[in-house]
């Protein structure tokens, strides 16, 4: 067969309506599988994150462009009649579209679920929100911190006896957009298949639930999960350790392995110890586990135990790595998970790629995130705007002048 030149969802048009992450990382999946994405942002000032930062790069949020790769920008007043006129011209002809306005926002800026689909019975419309529209909390505000306290994963996050800590990276936001995408996709391929379009509806909340397994299977025991650093709830050694230059995580959590690597730490002694005969004591004394494993490890640099761990006795561990470390490495060259597109402000730019691969597919971004306003009049003129129809709507401050 031929090499991969088409990817899954060319052809496909996306209506991005939402700011911030869960809608924008949801929206630049469907991007990097082929979409086109349209992205619709408020004269001016545009998606609020584009203000987020440090840094800024030529005055572009680097940040915003990490999750808004592949996408074209227009600059549109929907609380005006005749910018929302132009959203119903881009539903008629499109596939999918995403909002993550507070319950009931939609519907005031006649952009709702029920308005749209009159327009496109075969829309995909998904509606992200903190709680969900059947929630008492539904007109709460929303955000990946108060969503780390309250879902209780700053509860099982940090040090046994320390302030609660937050997760490094927004991970509501972006689990959220992940579960965005997978009801999208699902809801189109039934579309594809029947014609029928539908709503996909989820809160940022009930996202992170499905992902408390460990913790949640110990509340259903009757158990309360708590804080364990870099140990594991129900594997051990599965954790962080100290080394002599610094820390090297180990993940043995299988008999077996726990065997190779009493071997390789040349403390096959522990196999013989009570308390680290099943992984269930390992557990339960996994403080003790972990001042014995470290009086080896001390020994050695995190390197050379890479060495004797990875490659002689093929045990999972490695390095806790910076960021920058992890973003250039022998392993994401050889993926390619780092490539170049030039951005329209700033000139060539890196981005990180997805990291889904096809054998019969492409994959991957044409362009990097969009300047803001970059494709408003390119837009309009597709959907059949004239020259004269797109200098009025500019005058009548309902686009804006970016393009």
């Amino acid at each position: 067969m031929d090499a991969p030149t088409e990817k899954p969802l060319s052809g496909v048009t996306v209506i991005d309506a939402s700011s911030y992450v869960t809608g924008g990382f949801a929206t630049t999946i469907l991007a990097n599988q082929g979409a086109e994405v349209i992205k619709v942002e408020r004269i001016g000032t545009g998606d609020p994150s584009r203000g987020s930062g440090p840094p800024f790069v030529e005055g572009e949020s680097a940040y915003f462009m990490t999750y808004n790769y592949g996408k074209k920008s227009i600059e549109l007043d929907l609380k005006s009649e005749e910018g929302q006129a132009v959203v119903h011209d881009l539903v008629k002809t499109a596939d999918i579209f995403v909002e993550n306005f507070r319950p009931g926002t939609a519907e005031k800026l006649n952009v709702g679920y029920e308005t749209l689909s009159e327009l496109n019975d075969e829309l995909v419309y998904c509606s992200i929100s903190g709680f969900g529209e059947t929630s008492p909390w539904r007109h709460r505000s929303a955000l990946d911190v108060q969503m780390q306290g309250l879902t209780g994963i700053m509860s099982v996050t940090g040090e046994a006896g320390r302030d609660p800590v937050k997760v490094g990276i927004p991970i509501t936001d972006l689990f959220t957009a992940m579960w965005a995408s997978v009801g999208i996709l699902s809801a189109f391929y039934r579309q594809e298949r029947d014609g029928s379009g539908d709503r996909v509806e989820l809160a940022m909340y009930d996202s992170i639930l499905p992902l408390l397994t460990k913790q949640a299977s110990r509340v259903f025991e009757g158990e309360t999960p708590e804080r364990l650093g870099t140990r594991d709830p129900v594997l051990a050694p599965y954790q962080a350790f100290e080394t002599k230059d610094g820390y090297i995580v180990i993940g043995a959590g299988t008999q077996d392995l726990w065997e190779d690597l009493c071997a390789a730490l040349d403390r096959e002694d522990l196999l013989e110890d009570e308390r680290f005969a099943t992984n269930e004591g390992r557990v339960e004394h996994s403080k003790e586990l972990q001042a014995e494993i470290e009086s080896v490890l001390a020994d050695k640099t995190v390197e050379e135990w890479t060495e004797i761990l990875v490659e002689e006795y093929r045990i999972p561990a490695g390095s806790v790595r910076e960021v920058a470390d992890a973003l250039d490495n022998d392993h994401v060259e050889a993926r390619e998970m780092i490539k170049h597109l030039d951005h329209d402000a700033i000139g060539e730019y890196p981005l990180v790629d997805h990291p889904i691969n096809y054998e019969y597919r492409d994959h991957g971004f044409e362009r990097h995130a969009p300047v803001l306003g970059a494709h408003t009049d390119d837009v309009l003129e597709s959907l059949g705007y004239t020259e004269d129809e797109i200098t009025a709507l500019r005058t009548e401050d309902v686009i804006g002048d970016n393009s």
